[in-house]
């Protein structure tokens, strides 16, 4: 599994990207033609590594922004104060008694 350090992450997008410039420089030293280096697989494969590279580091920075984004809600929610709702009695709420409640209070009375 690869690293989720952010500090990680940028050393080895900087070590492809050295290793990428270097494969160029040899290359070009060779004398080929820039169709030719963009060709190369090794050029190709260290590409590839630096957007894998830098894609990794897109994913650390956005979980980064999310957290920050939660700790700052979260910081504005304990600021609010509470509205604190009134407690109803029982005494005022006098609930009936469910349907079935009622239907069956109800054959009761019939069979008396």
């Amino acid at each position: 599994m690869g690293s989720q350090s952010k500090e990680v992450r940028l050393e080895q997008k900087a070590y492809w990207e050295a290793k990428l410039a270097r494969r160029i420089a040899e290359l070009a030293d060779k004398s080929r033609d820039p169709r030719a280096i963009s060709a190369d697989t090794v050029v190709r494969k260290l590409r590839a590594e630096v957007r894998d590279a830098g894609a990794r580091l897109r994913v650390i920075e956005n979980r980064e922004q999310q957290a920050l984004e939660m700790a700052r809600k979260k910081a504005e929610k304990l600021a609010t104060p509470k509205v604190k709702k009134a407690k109803k009695k029982q005494e005022e709420e006098k609930q009936e008694p469910s349907k079935r409640r009622q239907k069956k209070q109800k054959k009761q009375k019939q069979k008396k």
